[in-house]
């Protein structure tokens, strides 16, 4: 069986795959692999655009591990939710609703599973929400020698080490089996959306991340618009039009419309400037109230190939501002846009926001366009901002660049050699990241 990601960047033909059903047979088939010296790897949905989860092993697929576990209340109003590591994103959203609580905070898409998720950094944009992995209070998984784990947040000496490492640990410590988030009693977004100049958004960034709940924004290469998004916690109830204006945008504008210009501009990419513009006549006012699962992820039909970058917080204007210009004099004709988003500074160890605020930097393009040499070149200026790349996005560094620009990196690869000294959970990637 060959397995594919979902952006068509990744294939691998591992010799066995394999799904199963629970934790005892998870640590079944880890056990008898390192018997056999064999290499294994976990993949959810496949939505990492690096090979992250690629083997020539043993895959082991989380599509039967599903569901929502147990709903502790706690002492602040939230709640302890454990959910198995296959769920969904949008399946945890629902099962959530209905008794009343929510994610903090989510990613852009909701298909991706839990333990996928939190292992590779997915988050949102907020002036204090921080990514999925910030959430995370207990992970239990299948460590690479068969052995059963459930280490918490409160937990001390190695299980501390091994807890703060496996919230957001690449696959590289095992199979996570259930993870447990901090949850919150739901609630409602209103959600801003308009038009605006790059110059002014840039202008007033800081005043944006510090005053708005959430913001982020989509600027159209070869041109200065860009299409500004505000969500803000609101008591009010959701507007019937709002939701359903919300709907025709995403799959009128964000996906059929997205997917003609691109494929105009990957024909003819000469006219990439000109589609640019006029698609940015097209980005208009909207506002609407819903639930936040609703307002925080989208459908997205049309792929791409994405690198994103974390750029420390005070750098993201001048940043932007040479993507700008660099983009301009090159001779790429790029018509997806590019997304900026925020976060504050987490304690995730491997967390590209670990101790700093952040700004997200997502660059995308239409597979089949000549897009290698723009984000070659964005990336050289990302490291140049000390930015540290998304753990399942594109990009190009390795462990000599990574140790300089993660201070908990060697802690994590010191809780990696106690747990998996054989390497049974690693690959290609993981040794070019983390080290062999």
């Amino acid at each position: 069986m060959t397995w594919r990601n979902w952006a068509r960047t990744v294939h691998c033909d591992p010799r066995r795959v394999v799904r199963p059903a629970d934790a005892d047979e998870v640590a079944a088939v880890v056990a008898d692999a390192a018997r056999r010296n064999l290499r294994v790897k976990a993949a959810g949905a496949g939505h990492s655009f690096t090979p992250v989860a690629a083997t020539d092993g043993v895959l082991v697929l989380l599509d039967r591990l599903r569901g929502l576990l147990a709903l502790e209340p706690a002492a602040d109003g939230g709640a302890e939710a454990t959910v198995a590591a296959g769920t969904t994103i949008r399946e945890l959203n629902d099962a959530l609703a209905v008794r009343g609580y929510g994610l903090r905070n989510m990613g852009d898409v909701a298909v991706q599973t839990v333990a996928g998720a939190v292992s590779t950094g997915t988050h949102g944009t907020g002036r204090a929400s921080a990514a999925l992995a910030a959430a995370v209070r207990r992970v239990r998984m299948v460590l690479p020698d068969g052995s059963l784990a459930d280490v918490a947040a409160d937990d001390h000496g190695d299980g501390a080490d091994l807890f703060h490492a496996a919230r957001l640990g690449l696959g590289a410590l095992g199979v996570i089996t259930a993870v447990t988030f901090h949850v919150e009693p739901a609630f409602r977004l209103r959600a801003v959306q308009e038009r605006a100049g790059l110059d002014d958004v840039l202008d007033a960034f800081h005043d944006l991340a510090a005053d708005e709940e959430h913001v982020e924004f989509y600027w159209l290469p070869f041109t200065d618009a860009v299409q500004l998004k505000r969500n803000r916690r609101t008591d009010e109830r959701p507007t019937r039009t709002g939701r359903l204006s919300a709907r025709l945008s995403n799959e009128v504008v964000e996906n059929a419309g997205v997917a003609l210009t691109q494929r105009l501009s990957r024909a003819v990419p000469r006219v990439t400037p000109a589609v640019n513009r006029a698609a940015a006549r097209l980005i208009g006012r909207r506002s609407s109230v819903d639930d936040a699962p609703a307002v925080f992820t989208s459908t997205r039909r049309v792929r791409f190939h994405e690198m994103e970058y974390a750029l420390p917080r005070a750098a993201a204007v001048p940043a932007l501002r040479e993507l700008r210009e660099l983009t301009a004099g090159g001779p790429w004709r790029i018509a997806f846009p590019v997304e900026v988003r925020t976060a504050p500074a987490d304690d995730v160890w491997l967390s590209p926001a670990h101790a700093r605020d952040t700004v997200y930097v997502a660059t995308h393009a239409y597979p089949g366009t000549d897009y290698r040499g723009w984000f070659d070149a964005a990336e050289r200026l990302w490291t140049s901002y000390a930015g540290r790349p998304h753990w399942g996005k594109l990009h190009t560094r390795d462990i000599t660049y990574l140790s300089d620009h993660y201070d908990r990196l060697h802690d994590f690869r010191a809780v990696r050699d106690r747990v998996d000294p054989e390497r049974i959970m690693t690959n290609q990637y993981l040794d070019r990241v983390l080290g062999p």
